[in-house]
Order: C-alpha cells, then sequence, then structure tokens
C-alpha cells in the first residue's frame, strides 16, 4: 500500500525524484574524485605518489599496449553511453505531466472510460460555482491507479477563506471522490487572494 504522504506529493508538484538522485550521484562522485587528487596532491599518500604526474605513466604504458581496436572501441562505447544517457535524461526532464484517464468499468465488453480533460473541467466547473471563487484552474495529475487533483483558485475580493475551503471540500471534492468512486482523492489546493480595486485620484 502506497502511504498518504507519498500519493498527497503528487498533487503537490511533479517529482523531480529521478533527476535529482542522478545529479546527486554525479555530484558525489566528483567529490570523491576531487577529495583524492587533493590527498594525493597533498602528500598524504606519501612524497613520491605527490610528485608523479596525473597520469601515471604505468597506466599510459598499459595502455598503450593494449591493441588499438580496442582502446578505440572502449572509448566509442563509453562516447555512445554517455550520449545516450544524457539524451535518455533531457527527455526524461522535458517530457510533459502525464494527465490520466480513469476507467471506472472494467466489464468485459463494456468500458468507461473518465478523460483527464474531462475530470478537470468538471472539478473546474463545480470550483466556480463555490461563493467567491472567481476563476479556477483544475489539473489530474498521478496515474490511474492512484489520480490526484492540482486545483488553483481565484477568489474575489472579501471573500471568506474558510468557508470557501468548507465549501470546496465538502461540495466539490467529495461529488468528484462520489463520481469517481473513491474514498481517497488527495488535493493540493493553491488560493490567489484578489487585490482592492484601484481607484483613480483625480
Amino acid at each position: 500500500m502506497t502511504k498518504p504522504s507519498t500519493i498527497s506529493a503528487k498533487a503537490l508538484a511533479r517529482s523531480y525524484r529521478t533527476e535529482r538522485t542522478l545529479t546527486t550521484v554525479t555530484g558525489l562522485l566528483a567529490v570523491a574524485i576531487a577529495a583524492v587528487v587533493l590527498v594525493a596532491g597533498a602528500g598524504w599518500l606519501g612524497e613520491f605518489r605527490a610528485r608523479r604526474p596525473v597520469l601515471d605513466p604505468l597506466v599510459l604504458d598499459w595502455l598503450g599496449g593494449l591493441p588499438p581496436w580496442l582502446a578505440r572501441g572502449g572509448a566509442i562505447a563509453a562516447g555512445v553511453l554517455l550520449a545516450v544517457l544524457g539524451l535518455w535524461w533531457l527527455a526524461r526532464s522535458l517530457r510533459p505531466e502525464r494527465r490520466p484517464d480513469l476507467e471506472l468499468d472494467h466489464t468485459d465488453g463494456r468500458t468507461l472510460t473518465v478523460t483527464a480533460s474531462a475530470l478537470a473541467g468538471a472539478v473546474r466547473a463545480d470550483a466556480e460555482g463555490v461563493a467567491g471563487v472567481v476563476k479556477a484552474r483544475v489539473r489530474s495529475v498521478g496515474d490511474a491507479a492512484e489520480p490526484a487533483l492540482r486545483l488553483r483558485l481565484w477568489l474575489r475580493e472579501g471573500s471568506d477563506l474558510r468557508q470557501v475551503w468548507h465549501e470546496l471540500d465538502t461540495r466539490v471534492l467529495a461529488r468528484a471522490r462520489d463520481t469517481l468512486g473513491v474514498a481517497v482523492l488527495p488535493a493540493a489546493v493553491r488560493f490567489e487572494l484578489g487585490s482592492a480595486q484601484r481607484r483613480r485620484v483625480r
């Protein structure tokens, strides 16, 4: 079972866990290499090691003794691997966030699917009917097994925030849960409070 905090996180913002993990691992690897070079250069591994060049002659001799095709093949394979990894990382970071369609009926011979745009449109219409809400923007996020909603509401000046939240929770979100047949429907709500109307000074 997925923890409620994990489910709710899908509604709050898009997850960049994989990108952050790869960035962290790459940064730690770079720090570790720099630390080893610093320790060797400071002479902590011995004066002989500190005086030797960064590219150890023994390593260069070993590489020079390898067949040319093996060295070239290894360099090409490493370059292709890094290029594929970089393109995959770029595509993953730039791809649009998923907006799942929900299948409400799995009976053989018939299907009932609610599209993400239809769900967002229905919730948006209900939210805009709440007293004090001027405009609403709704997005369906998560996946088909664990859907979530992300709402952004613009409120009229002087609106009662508690009343708006109460009506949103007991009417709008409750109707969405009943329609989808789910007991839990995580939702992240962001309120934009209207500013006072500007008056022209004469």
